[in-house]
């Protein structure tokens, strides 16, 4: 029988202590894989935003999903809301493009995206076109910054060897985040440094110095 990771998520600890919010989002994931006739486990991050992919249970979970096929145990993630999973596009596409790569599902019930399916498939390849599309436009006007700022002689640096859409996505993460989880997401998006090294918390300080002293903007 197929196993899922059934991934539930409240953001505050209200909700937690509670129940309310983990109970109805585990009935409607325990409704739809016993409509698929798959088995399940379960991951609950409780108290945690997701403004962040930095939640120890959904690493947790992701971190068993990236077993190669021969050897895991389980076959994708569901859950009831793609904001349990993720509120940002950027992080979504990220986690649709490892699913793809490594051969594994990911169900969001809400919005009828379910990778295992031809039709959820389509879904999820609009979503990641469009966010493809947002990071060209992002990247475009990275370019134009860079240009200008070598016009005007400054310095640019290694992040001049960023690719475009990782610095502007990078800018735009440290308005909303911690270096420590802007290091996370960049990670998790399968994105690298200069150096092509994973990321930290100091390497993404530095690059975020020189992004603004080129004056690359950031984003909402």
């Amino acid at each position: 029988m197929t196993t899922m990771v059934g991934y539930l998520r409240v953001s505050t600890e209200e909700q937690a202590s509670s129940g309310l919010g983990l109970d109805a989002q585990r009935d409607t994931i325990q409704r739809y894989v016993d409509a698929q006739g798959w088995d399940v486990v379960w991951y609950v991050d409780e108290g945690l935003s997701a403004k962040s992919l930095a939640r120890p249970q959904l690493q947790a979970a992701l971190t068993r999903l990236r077993v190669i096929p021969k050897r895991r145990d389980v076959e994708g993630i569901v859950v009831a809301k793609l904001d349990r999973l993720s509120r940002s596009v950027h992080d979504f596409s990220g986690i649709l493009k490892l699913a793809s790569a490594r051969k594994w599902a990911v169900v969001a019930i809400d919005l009828g995206v379910d990778t295992s399916t031809p039709t959820g498939k389509l879904v999820a390849n609009v979503m990641m076109s469009v966010a493809e599309w947002e990071r060209e436009v992002i990247g475009e006007r990275t370019s134009a910054a860079m240009q200008a700022a070598k016009r005007a002689g400054r310095h640019m640096g290694r992040v001049s060897t960023l690719p475009r859409h990782t610095g502007e996505l990078l800018m735009s993460l440290r308005t909303r985040h911690t270096l420590a989880d802007t290091a996370g997401q960049l990670n998790a998006a399968g994105l690298t440094t200069a150096t092509g090294k994973p990321w930290t918390g100091n390497a993404v300080a530095k690059a975020h110095r020189r992004l603004s002293a080129v004056g690359v903007a950031t984003t909402s």
